[in-house]
C-alpha cells in the first residue's frame, strides 16, 4: 500500500497485549464475527493481531485475510515459533512488527521462522522502539534499524506505523513524510 493510495484494509485489535493486568486487552473472540461483518459490508480485507496458535486458529476459522504479529510477541521466539507452526501449510499474508527493543536480529529471526513454515507473503511494520526516558517520541524510530532491515531484505515490503512512533499528533506528518522519503511501501 503506497502512501499515495487510499486505505484498502481494515485493521482491528481483537486481542491487545498489555503490560498491566486490568488494562483493556481487547474484546477477544467475540470481535471476530464483527470483523467478518465489516469484511462483507465494506468488501475490504481485514487484519487482526495474533499472539498465540489459538489466535491463529480462530482467525483462520473466521476467514481473516491478513495476520500481524505485534511488537510484544516478536520479542519472544517461542511465541513466534508457535504462530509459525500454526501457519504451516496456510497461504495467508503475515505482517511482523519490529520488536519493542532495538534488536535487528530478533526482528529478522521472526521472518526466518515464518519463511521456514512456508509463508511467502510477509511484510514488515516499523513501529519504533521503546526507550526508557524518551520524551519526544512515544517509540523512538531509530530509522537506521529499519533501513538496515530493508537493505538485508529488499523483497519484504516495509510499512511505517507513525501512530506508534509518535504518540502525539503534532509530529505525525513529519514521521510519515520521513517514511515516504525512505521509500516505505506504506
Amino acid at each position: 500500500l503506497k502512501a499515495t493510495q487510499k486505505c484498502d484494509i481494515i485493521r482491528a485489535g481483537i486481542w491487545k497485549p498489555r503490560t498491566r493486568p486490568g488494562s483493556f486487552e481487547g474484546v477477544g473472540v467475540k470481535g471476530l464475527p464483527w470483523m467478518q461483518r465489516v469484511k462483507e459490508e465494506l468488501e475490504m480485507p481485514v487484519t487482526v493481531e495474533v499472539a498465540t496458535a489459538k489466535h491463529v486458529d480462530l482467525c483462520l476459522s473466521f476467514d481473516i485475510d491478513i495476520l500481524w504479529i505485534g511488537a510484544r510477541t516478536t520479542v519472544n521466539p517461542f511465541a513466534v515459533q508457535e504462530i509459525a507452526d500454526a501457519l504451516k501449510g496456510v497461504d495467508i499474508p503475515v505482517l511482523i512488527k519490529n520488536p519493542i527493543n532495538p534488536d535487528l536480529s530478533l526482528w529478522m529471526g521472526a521472518f526466518e521462522r515464518m519463511e521456514k513454515s512456508g509463508l511467502k507473503e510477509l511484510g514488515a511494520i516499523h513501529r519504533g522502539f521503546s526507550n526508557l526516558g524518551e520524551t519526544y517520541y512515544r517509540n523512538r524510530p531509530q530509522w537506521q534499524i529499519a533501513i538496515e532491515f530493508t537493505r538485508l531484505n529488499p523483497e519484504i515490503p516495509m510499512i511505517c506505523d507513525p501512530s506508534h512512533i509518535c504518540g502525539r499528533r503534532d509530529i505525525l506528518q513529519d514521521v510519515s513524510q520521513k517514511a515516504m522519503d525512505l521509500d516505505y511501501d506504506g
